[in-house]
């Protein structure tokens, strides 16, 4: 079964939304449960005030023995002046109201906790719900110390305004939270929105990237996080169409340099197959052997890069004579100078130090540089070969005076599959190969030209007692 899919605006109701929205319910029952304390504790305070003069009054009258206390007390509550506001009653000995300052007695079956919690020593307040259904507040005070006809007074108020008041703030509180969560929503949706439709866009153009379509990009405005990522996407993109455009042209390149042997092979063999001419014969074998001998380097050279792409590229090194492996590479090449009418001059040094490397591998780099500047020279040029020892490396540089490289090119000419001229042979990885080889030596292959004048390959290898340590 497959598993459900989980967005990121899903995620965030979830989890930020839902955080907010318990967050803003628990301040929300804080500050309701804050209101409804203030507007009871003041009722309350305030009732206890009134009650508490009330019986400060009463007690005088208790102590004037001139004055009649129940004349006093009933007196008292008939022009109790809140009579509006508040109820005050007379309880009697009994625990029954027999006075009230509205003149309305009320319901027997009525239950007074407050009254029971005075008379028990204990603070006279209670808060509930009256018969009819009206919620109060009660306050008792005894006066059992003063009086023995009546046990207490008692003022109950109504809690309806109080609690409309404090409704008001709850119903208010609830639409400032729900403008917040609603504010929090829209912004939240914006905000995904900038972020899970570039998303979504990228998504949408990788998948088109993982079938070879490297046509479209990103549009992108945004100078954020996502934005550099969609610039980075986008460059890679670019970055893949040229891989892909010079791997295309590499294959295309190297079916034709595989090609042209091959035809110049089958050519001659059909042609010494057929005469028997022993003139005829020995300029075909030279040229089956040359080119076989092409077949041979080019196969190499894609040897050599598999083997550098997978890892598997490896050195065999030893201490080693330098001049004797670029003597042997001149060597190999003076014969073909001088046929296609070209000069090669070698300012052969005294001596150098000894190099610790691979001697094949060092002397394939000699060859590859040597065989590109006569194959992009023309007939009367001159490549000049040199090699000196300098800051403790051995420096060995090669010039020509072929057509050279363009200034733009030269970044990526030592990329693979990369082809600066298209109408010279060649597969385009022989010197990527043969910087990786200076690499793994620790030196350098460093490239320097000027179209129309001619250009210089220099290499740098660090001496046997600085690269000895990297074997």
């Amino acid at each position: 079964m497959a598993k459900a899919k989980k967005s990121i605006t899903k995620r965030w109701i979830i989890n930020n939304l839902g955080l907010v929205c318990l967050a803003i319910l628990v301040v929300e029952m804080v500050f309701i449960y804050a209101i409804q304390y203030y507007y009871y504790s003041s009722a309350k305070q305030y009732l206890n005030s009134r009650i508490n003069a009330v019986a400060s009054v009463l007690s005088i009258y208790a102590q004037d023995n001139t004055s009649n206390f129940s004349s006093e007390i009933r007196s008292m509550l008939e022009s109790f002046d809140e009579k509006d506001k508040i109820e005050l009653m007379a309880i009697n000995s009994k625990g029954r109201v027999v006075l009230t300052s509205s003149g309305f007695s009320p319901d027997e079956k009525a239950s007074m906790p407050d009254y029971l919690s005075a008379m028990d020593g204990e603070e006279g307040y209670w808060v509930g719900k009256q018969l009819s259904g009206e919620k109060i507040m009660a306050v008792t005070v005894p006066l059992t110390s003063i009086s023995t006809e009546y046990s207490a007074i008692r003022m109950v108020v109504s809690l309806k305004e109080i609690d409309s008041t404090v409704q008001s703030y709850i119903i208010a509180s609830a639409a400032i939270g729900g403008f917040i969560i609603l504010i929090m929503i829209f912004t939240g949706l914006y905000f995904l929105g900038s972020i899970v439709k570039p998303i979504q866009q990228i998504s949408l153009i990788a998948k088109r990237f993982a079938t070879g379509d490297f046509s479209v990009r990103i549009q992108n405005n945004d100078e954020d996080e996502i934005g550099e990522l969609c610039t980075s996407i986008n460059y890679m993109a670019n970055e893949l169409s040229n891989t892909e455009a010079m791997k295309n042209e590499f294959i295309s390149s190297v079916s034709h340099e595989l090609r042209t042997p091959l035809t110049a092979i089958k050519g001659w063999a059909e042609t010494i197959s057929l005469e028997d001419n022993p003139e005829t014969m020995k300029k075909g074998m030279g040229v089956i052997l040359n080119e076989t001998d092409r077949l041979y380097h080019m196969v190499e050279e894609l040897l050599d890069f598999s083997r550098m792409q997978s890892g598997h590229f490896t050195l065999q090194r030893q201490n080693m004579d330098i001049l004797a492996e670029l003597e042997d590479a001149l060597l190999v090449y003076s014969e073909k100078a001088r046929r296609e009418k070209m000069r090669i001059v070698y300012n052969e040094p005294e001596m150098l130090p000894v190099i610790y490397g691979d001697k094949n591998r060092i002397r394939q780099v000699f060859i590859n540089i040597i065989d590109n500047a006569i194959k992009y020279s023309s007939a009367g040029g001159i490549i000049t070969v040199e090699a000196k020892a300098e800051n403790g490396n051995v420096e060995v540089s090669i010039s020509d005076t072929g057509c050279g490289i363009k200034e733009a090119d030269l970044p990526k000419i030592k990329t693979k599959f990369f082809k600066a001229n298209h109408t010279r042979r060649g597969s385009g990885i022989g010197l990527a190969v043969a910087d990786e080889i200076m690499t793994m030596h620790g030196g350098s292959l460093e490239v320097d030209s000027k179209e129309g004048i001619g250009t210089t390959v220099t290499i740098n290898l660090p001496v046997a007692g600085k690269n000895e340590k990297g074997k």
